[in-house]
This record gives structure tokens, sequence and C-alpha cells, in this order.
């Protein structure tokens, strides 16, 4: 009969890339994972694990007991947090993932702060700009900066806080090249662009606020990165034009390190939102709800418009 401890150790086991990695994360040797592995599987009677080399691949039956599971143990999870909730506690394991920048700047000191006022909550925030890349059922809650047309339609999404995409550059880039007046002009500009997910980040979109048809221009960046950072520095060292979340820059607008140009045009807005995945359950799981009012919290009023940015020259 298996135990919640096999489920356990199994699902370590399946989710490591190696016996050695699994056998780090379980704090023990690799023969003592392998041996155990092999009395699972002759007790089951099945075999669970194909190896090939340093790596492991999972057998149909191992991928049933792996999913099966995990079905168990998030039961079981679910189980202790209702009962924890009912004595007004918030326990268990949050997996929280965000953007490289965004969640260094805005969503850490909210996770380091949930988890001191919530003691028998262990956090993980992962950084990444890149959520696609990341399943859903590995992550309770997801902070996303970006449109929304892009997210699976099977997450739930909440908003956290507005935040406008904004055109800028340094004034010594613009004392040496001049300003745009229309979107057209910036095909004669230096452009850098940011790959930061999987948006064409060379087609840059303007909505003329006089309700004017919407304008593209395809860019040709002389200076692209999939770091936030670096385009704006970049940009602060006078090497070209960004389109940049207006949480990041708008302190050097505020400062007049940057510019906004074109404000007769908007670009499409990059709300920041909540997405709930697979692991979410609404009312059982306390300690994601209670952290999303955590965010929320921490965002309104919004941070990055406290102030007004100064009127370009």
């Amino acid at each position: 009969m298996l135990t919640t401890d096999d489920l356990r150790f199994f699902a370590a086991v399946a989710a490591a890339p190696s016996l050695a990695a699994a056998a780090r994360h379980l704090n023990v040797s690799p023969p003592a994972v392998t041996q155990r592995l092999r009395a699972l599987e002759a007790r089951l009677g099945v075999r669970l694990m194909d190896r090939t080399g340093r790596r492991i691949i999972l057998t149909d039956e191992g991928e049933l007991l792996a999913e099966r599971g995990r079905d168990v143990l998030d039961g079981l999870s679910e189980l202790d947090d209702a009962f924890a909730e009912r004595r007004g506690q918030v326990t268990g394991h949050l997996r929280v993932i965000a953007p490289l920048g965004f969640g260094r700047r805005h969503v850490a000191p909210v996770a380091a702060a949930f988890q001191a006022a919530h003691p028998q909550v262990k956090i993980d925030l992962v950084l990444s700009d890149r959520l696609s890349g990341v399943p859903a059922s590995s992550w309770d809650l997801a902070v996303h900066v970006g449109e929304t047309q892009m997210v699976s339609p099977s997450l739930i999404v909440r908003s956290l806080a507005a935040n406008e995409r904004i055109l800028c550059a340094a004034p010594a880039y613009l004392d040496g090249r001049g300003m745009p007046s229309t979107p057209s002009e910036l095909r004669a500009h230096a452009c850098i662009a940011l790959r930061e997910n999987d948006e064409d980040v060379t087609l840059w979109r303007f909505r003329p606020l006089n309700g004017d048809a919407e304008e593209r221009v395809r860019v040709e960046p002389n200076l692209a990165s999939n770091d936030g950072e670096v385009i704006r520095g970049w940009a602060l060292a006078g090497r070209g034009i960004i389109v940049r979340s207006e949480w990041d820059v708008a302190a050097d607008l505020r400062e007049g390190r940057l510019i906004r140009l074109l404000e007769g045009y908007a670009l499409p807005a990059a709300p920041v939102v909540a997405l709930f995945g697979s692991r979410h359950r609404q009312a059982r799981a306390a300690r994601t709800g209670r952290f999303f009012d955590a965010l929320r919290k921490a965002l309104d009023p919004i941070p990055w418009r406290s102030f007004d940015a100064p009127t370009p020259p």
C-alpha cells in the first residue's frame, strides 16, 4: 500500500532532472534514492522510470503515479489549509512568479513582509519574463505586466494596478537628433527594443488621442536586449528611444532624465494583473488570496503615479 511518504518521495524524484538532483533535494545519497525507488517499483510490480545515461524518463506508470500522487498531496494540503483557516491561521507553501524588474522592485518586498506576518507560510518567488515557459501547475499566483490578450483563457485574471507604456528618450539624445512629431518619423531615429516576452517588439502601435485610426511603425532597433534595466540604461545614456512601462521610467520622467515623446498618442497599455493557475482553489487557499490582497494594498495608491512628470520642453 502506498503511503504519503511514498508519494512525496516520488514527486521529488519525478520533478528532478536526475537522480543525483533528487538526492540533493531530499538531502540523502544517490544510492539511497535508487534503492528506495527500486523498492517502490518492486512493491507496485511496475517500472516507474527509465534511466538513459544521467537522465530519467517517466514510464506511463510513472506518469500516472506522479499525476495522481500530486492530486492526493494537493488534496491533503487543501484540507490542512481549510482547518488552518478555521483556526484563523495562514499556512502552507505559496509559489509566486513575477517579471524580473517589477518582481524585484514591487513583489519581493511584499513577499518578505507577508512571510514575516505569516511565519507558517513558505514562499517561493521565481522571477522570469517568460511566463508562457513556466507551467501553470507549478505556481499559485503569477504577476503579469502587459496586454492580457495573450494570457491563457484557462487562467483567472484579477487587476492589481494601471500601467501605461511610454515612448521616451534622454535629453542628450533629443539635443542631437531632434524630437519626433509623428510615429512615422521614428523610422529615422535610433530605436531600442526590449525582447522580454512573445510580443512583436519591433512593431510599435500608436493610437491618436483625437480618435483617428491606429498607426503602426516597424522599427529597426540599433540596440536590443531581453533585460529592461539594460535598455533603460541605454536610453539614459542617450543611445536612443525606448518604449518602456510607466512603473519603470516614471521617476526618470519626473526628474527630467527622460522626456516623454509623442504625447498626442497612446501606446497599448500594460496593466499589472494577478493570474491564478490550476494550483489555486477559490476560497480554499487562504494564503493565495491574502497574498493577492497584500499585493493590491501595496500598489494602492499606484506608487509610480505619486507625482506628475514634468512637461517636456
